[in-house]
């Protein structure tokens, strides 16, 4: 996976969100869509962390 910005991943994993809540998709693409949402999660999570610490450490 590229480097995406927060607003990048968000993006993206909100269009995976709307995908998966029409469930329209077959299961197997489900489980696709499903397991790159999980992995933009964590980027997302991840950087927001990060940011967190950041800020932190600027107020120390």
């Amino acid at each position: 996976m590229e480097k995406l910005s927060y607003e990048q991943a968000l993006n993206q994993l909100e269009a995976l969100v709307e995908k998966l809540q029409e469930g329209s998709l077959p299961l197997d693409e489900t489980l696709s869509v499903y397991e790159e949402a999980a992995r933009l999660a964590v980027l997302c999570g991840k950087q927001l962390e990060a940011a967190k610490q950041k800020l932190t450490s600027m107020n120390d």
